[in-house]
């Protein structure tokens, strides 16, 4: 095995509570003149630099901030096609109603293997040019057998998180068919995609006519876990509805959007916050001149938050975390430091993971670094391109 010392880190956020000799306010476990050292892809050690061990190589960081690599717990990256016009109608007034997935799925069947493999790895390079080092990545729009799978297959080259949503919307050929695309979702296509998937995901919107009512979630999400797949849902987003609902009564790791929540949402949420995540999608709020859900009253409740980017053609084309983070912080209640956790430690509770989003050994070491010397940069400086994640080969 082969180790390298990082030093010269101004300061190091590591998440870890327990760290001896770190500073614990609001749970970031900051160490000041930081060193780490790495071994084959792992974090070997973490301390002050002074009382460093050995390493086999030396790498100095410049005096620059190092931070957990981001977590984007939700995107929509296998997709072709434009809809920039969307958004310009939006911002003139016209409201979002789901119409334009369609679009989308029209251009991401047309484009070959090839051409959506390198829009998905344009993509992920330009998330790890921001920081961000585990993303998942959701199908959703083929919605055709072969299309799903050859999403969630071409999704598979670049991440181990993938998601299986075919209960995306109901495509146009089934409009009066819904229930033969229902079955359709949860027979052939499920059987075939589960291979390339780990997670099922379903948009249940009752605001949105080609979106799925509670019962066809509930058939859907079942089918999935039936398959071996965990759990995600999509609610909540264009009003009040039963996404979360369902999601807490089904186990999944994560509700995401939360935009509308009733006081019983966020009771069923603290209640289940060792199993069920609610993940923020604040550039979607940005993107669609909706409300921002109230985080600080979230985690006054209890409630385990993520942040994501949902990087998609329609309703946030954006796929910064950064972005997402500094918006969490001006529109959502969040500390600098809550936005940071959440886009970190949170997301990967969201995906269930405990090796990443935490520094600590025995963790990946996924490792994002800032051209500042604090956290605290990633709000102030909203939209500079401070942070990317550390090439460590």
């Amino acid at each position: 095995m082969s180790s390298t010392l990082l030093t010269g880190i101004s300061e190091l956020v590591t998440n870890d509570e327990l760290l001896e000799g770190a500073e614990h306010s609001e749970h970031l476990g900051r160490l000041s003149d930081a060193a780490v050292i790495v071994e084959d892809g792992f974090i070997a050690w973490v301390g002050l630099a002074a009382h460093a061990p050995q390493a086999d190589e030396r790498r100095d960081i410049g005096g620059r901030a190092v931070i957990p690599g981001f977590v984007d717990s939700h995107s929509h990256l296998v997709f072709a096609g434009d809809r920039a016009s969307e958004f310009v109608a939006r911002m003139t007034g016209i409201p979002y109603d789901g119409g334009g997935i369609a679009s989308s799925v029209n251009a991401t069947r047309a484009a070959s293997d090839d051409q959506l493999s390198a829009l998905v790895g344009a993509r992920v390079a330009e998330m790890r040019a921001q920081g961000t080092t585990t993303v998942e990545i959701k199908g959703g729009y083929g919605l055709s057998v072969k299309d799903e799978v050859r999403s969630l297959r071409i999704a598979s080259e670049f991440t181990s998180e993938t998601t299986f949503l075919g209960a995306h919307v109901v495509p146009p050929e089934f409009a009066h068919r819904r229930s033969e695309y229902v079955e359709l979702v949860t027979g052939e296509m499920l059987t075939a995609c589960a291979p390339h998937a780990r997670w099922i995901d379903v948009f249940c919107e009752p605001h949105i006519p080609n979106a799925f009512t509670e019962e066809e979630a509930r058939v859907v999400l079942s089918a999935g876990r039936d398959a071996g797949l965990a759990l995600r849902v999509h609610g909540n987003q264009l009003g009040h509805g039963p996404g979360v609902r369902l999601a807490v009564e089904l186990g999944a790791a994560s509700v995401d959007h939360c935009t509308f929540l009733s006081e019983s949402d966020i009771e069923a949420l603290a209640a289940a916050s060792g199993t069920t995540v609610a993940t923020l999608l604040p550039a979607v709020e940005f993107s669609t001149r909706s409300p921002y859900p109230n985080a600080r009253r979230l985690l006054g409740a209890g409630v385990s938050i993520a942040l994501a980017s949902d990087c998609n053609p329609g309703t946030s084309y954006s796929s910064s975390i950064p972005f997402a983070i500094a918006l969490a912080v001006r529109e959502m209640g969040l500390t600098p430091a809550e936005a940071l956790r959440a886009a970190t430690l949170g997301s990967a509770k969201s995906l269930r993971r405990n090796d990443i989003g935490v520094i600590r050994p025995g963790y990946r070491a996924d490792l994002t670094v800032l051209d500042a010397p604090s956290y605290l940069h990633l709000s102030y400086r909203a939209g500079v391109p401070i942070a990317r994640a550390l090439n460590l080969s």
